[in-house]
């Protein structure tokens, strides 16, 4: 491997490449679009693009592509030659500021929410600035934003993009009152990734897999994750080689990746990268995705995303480690060492706290999909109620401010192995509540409930949203205080007294914590369709329309998109199963229950004892016709869905809950009958080749 600061970027049309090839004046004014975000002239663009051609020549490019994310929750491209016709049948290599600024791809197969008409097919690209571009294969990729024919946004990253304005806006009007005026305040995100590596060769062989990112059916293997030794444990070779390789290819992108290790289930593994700007950080989370799928195909291995491929053991998730820092690097989450007397910490403390409790079902409905709804609440991530981990520290000194009680001043104290060449180490004053959704770890908050496969952007625009609306009605009170101390502390015991409810420090897992929630009054939105069905809820338009993130039909059509989104995966899944299950789980066990009738037979003729014969025959036997009565029982689920589709999205993806009611009765009967068949006879590979190889 290439030394690694060498390596690191060198596929990046980054900073240090923009100063080197750009003249000053030139490199000035787009570094001044990136950090404030003011637009960038024509003339600018044009000697920027031509510079960026010539790069990416060099390093093997002979195409470009405007890369953006419509709501089909992946990337999209399309790809451009640099070759212009020129005099005497030749070609030039020409890349136009005009072509580096704006697309116009065909929008009309994507996703729209009917925020386009059918014979309106054109769509936009426009240049990001504030994410470079870079050379993958022969390809530059450019990141661009992405509307329709009649400028409604149709992507990911023109809101995300929106929502990081409003919250600037708004932190620093709130700072202003601090006697603070950075340039702009940007939230940052760590998203930790997590993801499972099964060979190539079983995974052909599994056609559920292969069609729908999860396996249908699977008895649980003899050794599962009991003995917690793949956690953290010592990584397979295979794997390494796959670890390795794939750093190598993050980082010559410019991804910072950092943290790799084994997950809790067996093949389970994740990749944590350092924090970046959350609009990076998004990008580079959908190119670590891609790039992990390449370079598994390079080891023999397939990497799998979905947020639950495997049932009964750990699910994966993607941890959104979100915070606020300034141009001048002050992060806004940082308590400082004297906590107490941190009314700037204390003052954003309280707008999250509201933010996060008046808008449950923004950050709910995030992260709602049909494969994160099998892992939400089952012991191996959060529970679908939302709520907020502070730590005794910060919940003491809230509690102090609100309530008048006598603050316990929580000083981290030494802690020590007894073993004298092991240093002495500091205690935390806050712990890391693996349990909780939304936990505070620090100096950032750590939103735990995000699927795998899940697409950053639409949890830290709701974010970002909620932080900002509340940081604006704090501003607009504290501007017209005359005593501003007094003032904010008086509004931060308000406000935490109003919001308290949201705060639970305790085991989210627990029983009991699902009937205080309730008492509480915080919702428990266990399905897509529930979450879904609050997206546009009149607060939330209004919310969104304040911030300028999104029109009133640019909301419902993203709620119709995702309903649309659910009803079709789950319908995906269940056409899947039906045929799997007749053409060859079914034909298997009929061969299984005959072999073992004319085995009966056989014995039966030299007058020996076959109870057990007959039992293991009845027990199949059983287990056929409980298989093919739940084959119906999904059929008449599915046309209920299909009846139910004329009264709506919503309704349609109410019935289709139905659906994924019916495919989990009809794969126990599969998983039981994978347990008594004779391994020849079952017709896919098992848990336990996929999960325990080696």
């Amino acid at each position: 491997m290439t030394k690694v600061p060498e390596l690191f970027g060198s596929m990046v049309f980054n900073e240090q490449v923009m100063r080197e090839r750009l003249p000053k004046d030139i490199f000035k004014a787009l570094q001044n679009t990136i950090k404030t975000g003011k637009p960038i002239s024509s003339e600018v663009a044009e000697v920027v693009a031509n510079a960026m051609k010539d790069w990416a020549i060099e390093k093997g490019a002979t195409h470009y592509t405007h890369w953006f994310q419509p709501m089909t929750g992946v990337t999209a491209e399309k790809h451009d030659s640099f070759i212009q016709p020129s005099d005497g049948g030749a070609v030039i290599m020409n890349f136009s500021g005009k072509q580096l600024i704006k697309g116009e791809p065909d929008a009309s197969s994507f996703p729209s929410g009917g925020l386009r008409s059918t014979f309106e097919a054109r769509g936009y690209t426009a240049w990001d600035p504030t994410s470079y571009a870079f050379v993958k294969g022969t390809v530059l990729y450019v990141p661009t934003a992405f509307i329709s024919y009649s400028g409604l946004v149709l992507d990911k990253k023109t809101p995300l993009l929106r929502s990081m304005d409003a919250l600037s806006k708004a932190a620093k009007r709130v700072l202003k009152l601090f006697g603070k005026t950075p340039a702009r305040v940007t939230p940052s995100v760590g998203p930790e990734q997590e993801y499972f590596l099964i060979p190539r060769e079983l995974y052909k062989k599994r056609p559920d897999l292969i069609i729908t990112g999860r396996t249908l059916f699977g008895a649980k293997p003899p050794k599962g994750q009991e003995l917690d030794d793949h956690y953290f444990g010592s990584i397979k070779t295979r794997v390494l080689r796959y670890m390795e390789d794939l750093d190598e290819e993050l980082w010559k992108l410019g991804v910072l990746a950092k943290t790799r290790h084994n997950e809790v289930a067996p093949a389970q593994h994740e990749l944590a990268p350092i924090y970046s700007t959350v609009n990076i950080a998004t990008d580079h989370n959908q190119l670590t995705m891609a790039i992990m799928k390449q370079v598994a195909e390079k080891h023999g291995l397939v990497c799998l995303l979905h947020e639950k491929p495997f049932a009964g053991v750990n699910g994966s998730g993607k941890h959104n480690n979100w915070s606020i820092s300034t141009s001048d690097g002050e992060n806004l989450l940082e308590p400082g060492k004297d906590l107490k007397n941190n009314l700037q910490f204390m003052v954003f403390l309280a707008a999250i706290i509201k933010a996060v409790d008046e808008h449950q079902d923004l950050l709910r409905l995030s992260v709602a999909s049909a494969g994160n709804d099998h892992r939400l609440g089952a012991n191996e991530a959060p529970p679908a109620i939302i709520s907020m981990f502070l730590g005794d520290e910060i919940t003491d000194l809230l509690e102090t401010i609100a309530l008048g009680k006598e603050y316990s001043n929580h000083v981290g104290g030494k802690l020590s192995t007894g073993v004298e060449s092991v240093p002495v180490i500091y205690e935390d004053t806050t712990d890391r509540n693996r349990t909780s959704p939304f936990a505070f770890t620090g100096n950032k908050f750590e939103f735990r409930s995000l699927g795998s496969a899940l697409n950053i952007a639409c949890p830290n625009i709701m974010i970002n949203a909620a932080v900002a609306d509340v940081l604006n009605e704090f501003a607009d009170e504290l501007g017209k205080a005359k005593d501003f101390k007094s003032a904010a502390l008086a509004l931060i015991k308000r406000e935490y007294m109003a919001h308290r409810r949201i705060v639970f420090n305790g085991d989210n897992y627990a029983t009991e914590w699902v009937e205080e929630a309730s008492k509480r009054g915080l919702l428990n939105l266990k399905t897509t369709p529930e979450a879904l069905a609050l997206y546009d809820r009149p607060e939330n338009v209004a919310l969104f329309d304040r911030l300028k993130i999104y029109t009133d039909k640019e909301v419902r059509a993203r709620k119709d998109i995702l309903l649309e989104n659910y009803c079709k995966v789950i319908n995906i899944e269940a056409g899947t199963m039906n045929e799997l299950v007749r053409k060859q789980i079914l034909p298997a066990a009929i061969e299984f229950s005959t072999m073992l009738a004319d085995n009966l037979t056989k014995l039966k003729s030299f007058n020996v004892n076959t109870d057990t014969q007959y039992d293991l025959l009845d027990e199949v036997t059983q287990l056929i016709s409980g298989l093919y009565a739940a084959v119906k029982k999904l059929n008449d689920a599915q046309s209920a869905v299909k009846a139910g589709a004329e009264s709506g999205l919503q309704s349609e993806a109410d019935l289709s809950v139905g659906v994924a009611a019916a495919m989990q009765e009809l794969r126990k009967y599969c998983d039981d009958l994978e347990s008594i068949m004779p391994k020849e006879l079952w017709p896919f590979p098992s848990y336990s080749d996929m999960l325990l190889y080696e």
